[in-house]
């Protein structure tokens, strides 16, 4: 099967994904999607492939995906809610990266035949998850910030969810590209590969940005299962009406 057709299925799978968790399992659903792109995205972060001509890495589809994350509970719960995610990853993150290293510390006996794989694979995660933690960090809070200060400047209407996700994103994307590629492959490939891989790194997570769009439109509309009759008790339509201030 063609990277292309892969590319293609990957950005409708996992951002799909996002809005059937969050229809099953409101912010949840939302929060657990958010760990699994960030620690999935740095074991797939490490496999090179061409698409459509350009290198770049099988893991931006799906980390960019957890953008469109904190986007949504930005627009539908507030600005805490969206920064209660990108703490939860960060700390899975963290464990995520003590934990293969214990793993690495047994010692195998003479049934094992999988320790030399995970030695390679366990081996690129420490430069890997911290990459992935600095540009995590920075760029998520950003994301944060621009999408609310941009809902300030425009108000709350559906018509101007458009910028507010694309410009806060877009913008987002670009910073945690430059940190997290220069701290995870500078000296590791030949100088023109390593600016191929910035380069289309971002140009493909940008393409998925603008694709999360439709997505985040149909998640303004999603009313999770269950969480209706939930809100309507705690007042959750006064809670949104008034999230981009929060």
């Amino acid at each position: 099967m063609p990277n292309e057709l892969i590319f293609i299925m990957t950005v409708l799978i996992y951002l799909g994904s996002v809005l059937v968790l969050y229809k099953l399992y409101g912010k949840n659903g939302l929060y657990a999607f958010a760990v699994f792109g960030t620690l999935l995205g740095n074991i797939a972060v490490c496999k090179c492939v061409d698409i459509f001509g350009l290198s770049t890495t099988a893991g931006n589809v799906l980390y960019a995906s957890t953008f469109l994350v904190t986007d949504i509970l930005s627009e539908k719960y507030g600005k805490k809610a969206a920064s209660r995610a990108v703490a939860y990853s960060f700390s899975i993150m963290v464990l995520w990266l003590f934990g293969t290293q214990l793993i690495l510390l047994f010692t195998p006996n003479a049934n094992d035949y999988i320790s030399e794989s995970l030695q390679v694979v366990f081996g690129l995660v420490p430069r890997i998850t911290i990459a992935s933690l600095a540009g995590f960090v920075c760029s998520q809070n950003i994301d944060v910030f621009l999408y609310h200060y941009i809902w300030k400047k425009t108000g709350d209407n559906s018509s101007k969810l458009w910028l507010r996700n694309n410009g806060s994103t877009l913008t987002s994307q670009a910073i945690d590209t430059v940190i997290f590629t220069t701290l995870a492959f500078w000296g590791v490939y030949p100088t023109n590969v390593f600016m191929s891989i910035l380069l289309t790194t971002y140009l493909f997570k940008a393409v998925v940005a603008l694709l999360d769009t439709p997505f985040i439109y149909l998640a303004r509309r999603i009313e999770p299962i269950g969480e209706g009759e939930e809100t309507e008790k705690t007042g959750w339509k006064k809670h949104t009406q008034g999230a981009a201030i929060q």
